[in-house]
């Protein structure tokens, strides 16, 4: 009789999108992973010399990440606890992939602190045609991502879409500055908005 055993989320490569957006993360800054599972982010970030506080209900998973260089694994409920951070915790880097859980979003912003970017990538309406999540609670609507950040934070790209691989999936992600008042960045001002269906 087989057993069978759960393998903690969070394991495996970085995603793409996060990987091509990190260049724009201040050297050294501290990085927020949220609902980072296993660490897959966080270890990538870290192994960029970035801290890295990594966020998950799951202690289990965050337990493959005690030993980790540079992560700082914290264990927390936020979808039914207050959020687990200090109100002036301010991060250079925000990252959210395969998790959605709406009422967090203010609290993202705010702590991205200036010049700070946001990473997000997630699944959308559609999603349900092809796998898991189906619950529409879990799938983002047509432009949320935008909506969500319109008038706080500059849009760097953006895709809206469906993706072959590495599984059929509608996704929808979004890379976002806060920008600095002042701010003459050119590694931050030399992307234009980038409205496109993922591809």
């Amino acid at each position: 009789m087989s057993t069978s055993v759960a393998v903690p989320h969070g394991l495996g490569e970085p995603s793409r999108w996060v990987r091509d957006w990190a260049h724009l993360v201040a050297p050294g800054g501290a990085v927020l992973d949220v609902a980072s599972g296993a660490g897959r982010h966080a270890r990538f970030f870290a192994s960029r010399g970035h801290p890295v506080t990594a966020v998950d209900r799951d202690a289990a998973a965050l337990e493959l990440l005690r030993d980790a260089p540079h992560v700082s694994p914290l264990v927390a409920d936020l979808e039914n606890a207050p959020w687990p951070l200090p109100g002036d915790a301010a991060f250079a880097a925000i990252v959210v992939t395969n998790y959605l859980h709406r009422p967090l979003f203010p609290q993202l912003l705010h702590a991205l602190a200036p010049g700070g970017v946001l990473v997000y990538e997630t699944f959308a309406q559609g999603n349900e045609s092809v796998g898991k999540p189906f619950n529409p609670a879990f799938l983002l609507a047509p432009g949320e991502l935008l909506e969500r950040v319109r008038g706080q934070l500059r849009v760097v790209a953006y895709q809206d879409g469906f993706l072959a691989q590495p599984r059929p999936a509608y996704i929808q992600r979004i890379c976002a500055i806060r920008e600095a008042a002042g701010s003459n960045n050119p590694e931050q001002t030399a992307f234009p908005p980038c409205y496109e269906l993922a591809g």
